[in-house]
């Protein structure tokens, strides 16, 4: 059987969607699974051994060099590479016009079946004009977890229960791949950035879990100019603190993998920390817990929800009860 997933963003939605693959693999363990994706992302979803063949995906670059011919190439090449194969099945678990457009021009063998989502989640950016492309259109409950979404598309059409905890099929660090950016020692990182302004923590609650955590290394990334300015106004004010160089998204992933201690909002990031099962909490201040919250470890706290971030306390108690400390 051949399958493929179309997932093609955003951080947090790729990795939520990698379980996927193991629930079709110990339903079919001769299946093959092939994935398109957003070329920034091509590196996570390879992280998972089991994807046979990922076709990049580059919208974000080319709507602005449509013009240009060799972008008109590229969109050509990546049509090109899409239509190589067969499909028994093909799944569109995103639900938008561009992932039903990738959908619609994928190739599937004689009876097989394009699936894709018959509704949204709420709150989510569902497209429903994509149900055109679909075979079966499978409806799902609106507040239906972001990890299980794609899991129940998959079981309803091929017919297995899903019941398992998810497996993302990411490896466990290995001390011989830990970067030279990384301390020797354990340390804690804090993913304090967020794009949305009402999803971050207080910086107080921050600094107070920083001198919670004293002595252990606190590790601080960012991703933009703003969350820099952020992460050298927290580093000055916890000891032992460290505001990292701008990291690719790879060495991001790295990070949260070697963490001792994962504390972060509601981001890609944190999630990742999550799928990679390390001890981890989630910090829920303007988004609802039940779409994301890592439910699948007793090593992952989820605190917060929407419009009721948790208090200092409450994180540092989580945070010292996943250490050991209490």
């Amino acid at each position: 059987m051949k399958i493929l997933l179309v997932r093609v963003s955003s951080l947090g939605d790729v990795l939520h969607n990698l379980p996927m693959v193991a629930d079709l693999l110990r339903h079919d363990p001769s299946a093959t699974i092939d994935w398109v994706v957003e070329e920034g992302y091509v590196s996570l979803v390879r992280l998972n051994p089991h994807v046979r063949k990922i076709i990049p995906w580059a919208l974000r670059r080319w709507r602005k060099g449509l013009g240009k011919p060799e972008t008109r190439a590229e969109i050509k090449a990546f049509f090109r590479s899409l239509r190589e194969e067969e499909y028994d099945y093909v799944f569109d678990t995103q639900g938008l016009l561009k992932t039903g457009v990738i959908m619609g021009a994928a190739r599937t063998r004689k009876g097989g079946k394009k699936v894709g989502l018959a509704n949204g989640s709420e709150g989510s950016g569902y497209e429903g004009i994509s149900r055109i492309f679909h075979t079966d259109s499978i409806p799902l409950d609106p507040r239906t977890h972001a990890v299980a979404r794609g899991r129940l598309v998959a079981g309803a059409a091929l017919g297995y229960a899903v019941d398992s905890a998810p497996d993302f099929g990411l490896p466990a660090p290995q001390a011989a791949q830990r970067p030279a950016f990384l301390p020797a020692e354990d340390y804690a990182v804090f993913f304090h950035g967020t794009a949305r302004a009402a999803k971050k923590w207080a910086d107080a609650n921050w600094i107070a879990l920083g001198h919670a955590l004293a002595p252990m290394p606190v590790l601080l990334p960012w991703g933009s100019e703003q969350e820099l300015k952020d992460a050298q106004a927290l580093a000055a004010r916890i000891p032992n603190a460290r505001v990292l160089p701008k990291l690719s998204m790879m060495d991001a992933v790295t990070l949260a993998q070697h963490a001792a201690l994962a504390v972060g909002v509601d981001t890609g990031l944190t999630h990742i920390a999550a799928a990679f099962v390390r001890p981890t909490v989630e910090i829920y201040c303007d988004s609802p817990k039940w779409k994301t919250e890592g439910n699948w470890s007793e090593r992952i706290v989820n605190l917060g929800d929407l419009g009721a971030p948790p208090s200092s306390d409450d994180v540092i108690a989580a945070a010292r009860r996943l250490l050991g400390q209490g």
